[in-house]
């Protein structure tokens, strides 16, 4: 787990805030608390990974708001959802909207310490999965277009004679090409490679030509 990950606790309610930010504390969790969810989304560390606890019925922004703000923000924050008595329907809209869980006050300590501990993983696996496609998106930067294009054909399912066809290039240079491609991207082999341009966003369109390797062939 990320040792920048903080648990964001955001309640109207400053005796379950102090309440929930000590028992985190005591479980070893680091946690920030808000009283409202304007505070919140304007504090300026919500970059760093973590969690948010957030009471879903608060004067100002209401618990379902701050989720669409974030939303438009594009924070991938996991939400763990608090409910009061009655306010069930409003929490069932929140997971419907993203929320991992949602907890009824009074909620039982190990419950909460729990769905913090899952949440923080999932944030933690979130991180690693979006540093790991900037650091795939930096190495498919390297590649020239000559290489970029072959990287194209080979991720459609294309022989090097189809790719050498449709890019008017001899089958040995289609190799060559490869080669680099292969080797700017770090790539063990070939399914290696078509799995890594995939995970950087490489989806080339097809056409019902290039869909047959064997079309070029004939």
């Amino acid at each position: 787990m990320a040792e920048n990950q903080c648990v964001f606790i955001v309640d109207d309610d400053r005796a379950v805030r102090e309440s929930l930010a000590a028992l985190l504390d005591s479980a070893g969790f680091q946690a920030e608390t808000f009283d409202s969810g304007n505070a919140f989304l304007e504090a300026p560390d919500l970059t760093k990974g973590g969690c948010l606890v957030l009471d879903v019925r608060m004067p100002g922004l209401s618990g379902l708001e701050v989720q669409e703000k974030l939303a438009e923000k594009q924070h991938m924050m996991p939400v763990i959802i608090i409910t009061g008595h009655g306010d069930l329907p409003m929490a069932v809209k929140a997971m419907k909207v993203g929320a991992i869980d949602f907890i009824e006050k009074p909620f039982d300590d190990d419950v909460i310490i729990d769905s913090v501990r899952s949440a923080l993983e999932k944030s933690a696996e979130s991180w690693r999965e979006a540093n790991r496609a900037a650091d795939i998106e930096q190495r498919l930067a390297r590649l020239t277009t000559r290489e970029r294009e072959v990287l194209d054909e080979l991720v459609i399912g294309n022989l090097n004679k189809v790719i050498a066809f449709n890019l008017g290039i001899s089958s040995r240079t289609v190799e060559i090409h490869r080669a680099r491609a292969m080797e700017k991207m770090q790539a063990r082999n070939l399914a290696h490679l078509v799995r890594l341009a995939l995970t950087a966003g490489v989806v080339p369109e097809v056409s019902l030509q290039d869909s047959d390797p064997k079309a070029h062939l004939t």
